[in-house]
């Protein structure tokens, strides 16, 4: 069993030494709760609980502390992707829920599997999420002084489980002060994806891994045989020719684990049941 998680590239706009010690913890604590998780359940079942876990601490872009688009308002996309069928399910700028990840869950059995906007809101009360604001008080603070510098980030899990099944899910707060009906890559397949060969979760800039198809590219050469080092090298290869932002998580059929950014400057961790990687 091995889990990676990712917290995106800047959780915060102003990420400081204390800011920075908050997210390293975090980290250690919801990849160990994984794993723990992990044991009694499913790849499927440990990544949309462990995103959830990060959907729910404020520190991350995702849930609790989601960033606020140009209206005042906030919008979350979230999507899971189960590679023992190639099941696929997600929400795009989904609003006043406090877990996008749990909806994108509730839509996987369905034949209409990715929603957005209101009838993803409206999907979600009709099966019995609650209202919830997920602004928080630095959130608002941020939106009111009109930063300029916007932080990118995402949180998202992959994890290969005790029967060799993969899974990868993904949920984010969007890019912040964007405009109203902006779509993001996490809720698609350049976003998140997972087949029996591997499973990949992206942070960074949603239009530049979208142009280039980032994580069903990656999965698509572990696939075809290419070492998961490789595959990773040589998208993000294609993804600099354009001066594309992105940071990845994955784990291949053989247990490998691997992560890859543009810029140094994403923050994971991961654990394999003895040997934590934790970096902020």
């Amino acid at each position: 069993m091995k889990i990676i998680i990712h917290g995106g590239f800047f959780s915060e706009s102003a990420t400081n030494h204390t800011t920075k010690i908050q997210k390293q913890a975090a980290l250690k604590e919801i990849v160990t709760k994984g794993f723990n998780f992990m044991h009694d359940h499913t790849a499927l079942e440990t990544v949309i609980y462990t995103v959830g876990l990060l959907e729910d601490n404020p520190l991350f872009n995702a849930g609790t502390g989601s960033q606020i688009q140009s209206d005042g308002s906030i919008r979350m996309s979230a999507a899971i992707a189960d590679g023992q069928n190639l099941n696929f399910a997600g929400v795009m700028n989904i609003q006043k829920v406090k877990n996008p990840i749990r909806v994108a869950e509730q839509l996987l059995p369905l034949q209409d599997k990715v929603l957005c906007d209101s009838g993803a809101t409206l999907f979600a009360r009709r099966k019995g999420f609650e209202f919830y604001d997920p602004e928080t008080v630095e959130r608002k603070k941020e939106y009111q002084e009109k930063i300029k510098n916007k932080p990118i980030s995402t949180v998202g899990c992959v994890c290969f489980d005790v029967n060799g099944q993969i899974a990868a899910a993904t949920s984010t707060g969007g890019k912040g002060f964007e405009t109203v009906g902006r779509i993001s890559d996490s809720a698609t397949v350049a976003g998140t994806y997972a087949n029996s060969f591997c499973g990949v979760s992206i942070t960074g800039v949603g239009e530049d891994i979208v142009r280039v198809a980032l994580a069903s590219k990656i999965v698509t050469r572990v696939t075809d045989g290419m070492p998961i080092e490789e595959a990773f090298k040589k998208s993000f290869k294609e993804l600099s020719s354009i001066d594309g932002f992105a940071g990845a998580i994955s784990i291949d059929y053989l247990g490998n684990i691997y992560h890859y950014e543009s810029h140094p400057t994403m923050t994971f961790s991961s654990f394999d049941g003895q040997h934590y990687t934790i970096f902020s």
